[in-house]
């Protein structure tokens, strides 16, 4: 499993805070599922927070469900992403999940304030829209942050799937 860094360039020498929390890659007819903000027009992976007691995996199937109506099966844990801004670490883990049906959307007040809407983009466009991170750099540093951490979870995304199918040729 690969483990990225991302140092913000407001980060603080010592981090004081910490904050965990799991995203999933959900893949179909070569489409990912996202989080679209329709207010901001941000767009996400699906995740979110830890909560209390919460393994990375329990907490990928929760904030799926409550964020677009998924029940998805982790298949496997490809990432952890640490992110290091002003006082906080943040760590990411991502897993490929697949989708194995339908619960009930359960959106935060501030989540409804945002229009927070789950769709499924063509995955190479989805990729293109977080590449270009730096574009927020003046304008938003907290979108730039998470289109950064996005992209290089995808990035990492079709490597590790390029190397599993591999892996799965040279086996049979």
């Amino acid at each position: 499993m690969k483990t990225i860094e991302i140092l913000g360039a407001n980060r603080f020498e010592n981090y004081t805070k910490t904050r965990e929390g799991s995203r999933a890659i959900i893949i179909q007819d070569g489409k990912i599922l996202l989080s679209h903000e329709i207010i901001s027009g941000w767009w996400l992976i699906p995740g979110g927070g830890m909560e209390e007691g919460e393994t990375p995996k329990d907490c990928v199937v929760r904030e799926v469900e409550e964020e677009t109506g998924l029940i998805v099966r982790p298949i496997e844990q490809f990432l952890i992403l640490y992110e290091y801004y002003e006082e906080y670490r943040y760590t990411s883990y991502y897993f490929v999940c697949e989708v194995t049906g339908e619960g009930h959307m359960n959106l935060t007040d501030e989540e409804k304030r945002r229009g927070l809407m789950p769709e499924w983009l063509p995955l190479q466009e989805a990729i293109d829209m977080f590449s270009i991170y730096e574009s927020y750099a003046d304008v938003n540093e907290e979108k730039r942050g998470s289109y950064q951490r996005e992209y290089m979870a995808l990035r990492e995304f079709l490597n590790f799937d390029s190397e599993t199918l591999r892996q799965r040729r040279n086996t049979n």
